[in-house]
């Protein structure tokens, strides 16, 4: 899925205005429309079912479960809405306006000077005025602005936000967490960058944003991804045609996903053979799963060659299908022993001694195949970056935020990673994965964005298993094995949380979990 910057929505907005002769207001009542509709969806329960103490019947008795569902399903809801001056507050309004029509109690507050109200935006105020509604000014003194509330709608601000939220915005902003139930948020939380993601001071914290039209890449994508809640896109009417049809930004699509069916007569030798230079004492779990990810990733040939002092432990430890070896003492028989591999993973686990690095780098400057660089890989190039540039053949690097600065000297927490992401792809010439909560992939020019995942990943292990699975796809020349490698192994772990909770699952029930997630998409 295409995710388009504030730009692009601007222009599109305005082509679909001018171009095509759609009215601006009824692009904002079709906005709101789809923001009531998520609104009216959200589940709002009733006290429990003992009711408030002394409510009795006429006739005297504690109501029934039955009755008291009853009253509550006729209890006027109840909802605030924040508005700033501009067009994504005027699309408040008229939510207001429609949920107050509908039977809801609702209070509509104006935060922002309303003599910078958009001709729209007033126009909307003008209906819901006719209503019977009133747009009142944010006041932090009135204490009817502090009520509890069924759900509050942030339409503060939309895409176009690029500076910190003021005083009063900032403080509505905490407000819709403060004394609500549900947050709404229009468009884009308030406070979120639409095309970074990041938190501009303060930000609201939706449950459910409803985003208009098309996907901003500020709603998958560092805080914001955490501020959006479920995302949910809504058509207000604006033609598909007047939006480009590239973006810088992609979010992964499962239905765009696919692997390639294997040839009936197809033999070992075929499927890949997957290398890998890894484990040193005290490290040896992280080669094993490296290796059994790539097993499970379907390569046709897994070989594992490690320090002689953890050889034995490896062999015992590694399933029966990973070929260990022990590492040659000369850097010209590890290279030569390489040469067979069409596609190689060098660090999970390796240490960052002399001859670590060594090795690192007569295999970064011997072998052709694509390389993929983790962990101790990643901190052994970034001392000799320059040994990057020089590559000729494909490298894949997979760094955290930590090792992302180590490499990049860029400062922690980074707050651009789309733009981050690609700026170091084009400069090494390399294609980057930066891990995280929402991993993004970059060749140096469209980052991709993938969206399967769960905290129950964030164990040491689940970065060894990912460098082996994509380690498995590079070998068998799977096309976009980067973005296939990370996608699998996000659904690995979903699918893993499903089944052993996400506190005590463990990046080797990931690894269980990968011919499930690879069937999906075959």
């Amino acid at each position: 899925m295409n995710l388009y910057t504030a730009e692009q929505m601007r222009e599109a907005d305005r082509r679909a205005i001018e171009e095509r002769g759609i009215p601006s207001l009824q692009l904002m009542e079709n906005a709101a429309l789809a923001v009531v509709r998520e609104v009216r969806a959200l589940p709002i329960p009733g006290p429990g079912l003992d009711g408030p103490i002394g409510w009795l019947t006429a006739d005297g008795h504690m109501p029934t479960p039955e009755e008291q569902a009853e009253f509550w399903a006729m209890r006027r809801r109840s909802a605030i809405v924040w508005c700033g001056p501009g067009n994504n507050g005027g699309d408040g309004v008229a939510a207001a306006r429609l949920l107050l029509e509908m039977g809801w109690q609702v209070k509509c507050v104006l935060v922002g000077d309303r003599a910078r109200m958009t001709p729209d935006c007033r126009e909307m105020e003008r209906l819901l005025n006719q209503a019977g509604g009133v747009l009142e000014d944010f006041d932090p003194a009135h204490k009817e602005q502090y009520m509890p509330f069924d759900v509050a709608i942030d339409a503060l601000f939309g895409v176009g936000l690029c500076r910190d939220l003021g005083p009063d915005a900032a403080l509505a902003a905490r407000m819709t967490r403060w004394a609500t139930g549900w947050v709404v948020s229009v468009d884009v939380p308030s406070g979120i960058h639409a095309g970074t993601g990041d938190v501009m001071g303060t930000a609201v914290r939706a449950d459910v944003t409803v985003t208009l039209s098309r996907g901003k890449p500020g709603l998958y994508v560092g805080q914001g991804a955490v501020h959006s809640g479920r995302v949910v896109t809504a058509d207000i009417g604006i033609p598909k045609d007047v939006y480009p049809e590239q973006t810088q930004t992609v979010l992964v699509d499962r239905e765009g996903l696919s692997l390639p069916r294997r040839a009936r007569d197809a033999h070992t030798g075929d499927r890949g053979r997957r290398g890998s230079l890894a484990g040193s004492r005290g490290c040896t779990g992280a080669a094993a799963l490296c290796a059994q990810a790539a097993v499970r990733g379907g390569a046709g040939l897994v070989t594992l060659a490690v320090p002689e002092d953890v050889y034995p432990i490896l062999a015992a430890r590694c399933c029966a299908e990973v070929m260990v070896q022990p590492l040659p003492q000369d850097s010209g028989a590890v290279l030569e022993l390489a040469r067979g591999c069409t596609a190689a993973v060098i660090g999970p686990g390796l240490g960052r001694g002399e001859r670590a690095e060594q090795l690192v780098l007569a295999l970064m400057r011997g072998l052709e195949c694509p390389i993929i660089l983790d962990a101790d890989g990643l901190n052994i190039i970034s001392r000799h970056i320059d040994v990057l540039d020089e590559r000729e053949g494909a490298a894949i690097l997979t760094p955290h935020d930590g090792e992302f600065a180590r490499l990049s000297g860029c400062e922690l927490p980074i707050r651009d990673r789309l733009g981050a992401a690609a700026e170091f792809a084009r400069r090494h010439r390399c294609t980057l994965v930066l891990k995280g909560f929402r991993t993004v992939i970059s060749a140096g020019g469209t980052c991709v964005v993938n969206p399967t995942g769960n905290p129950g990943m964030a164990k040491g292990g689940s970065g060894d298993a990912l460098a082996g699975l994509m380690g498995a796809l590079a070998a068998q020349g799977v096309p976009d094995a980067p973005i296939l490698a990370v996608w699998l192994h996000g659904r690995a772990g979903d699918l893993a949380a499903q089944d052993k909770g996400e506190y005590g699952m463990t990046p080797s029930d990931l690894v269980e979990q990968i011919p499930y997630a690879i069937k999906e998409l075959t």
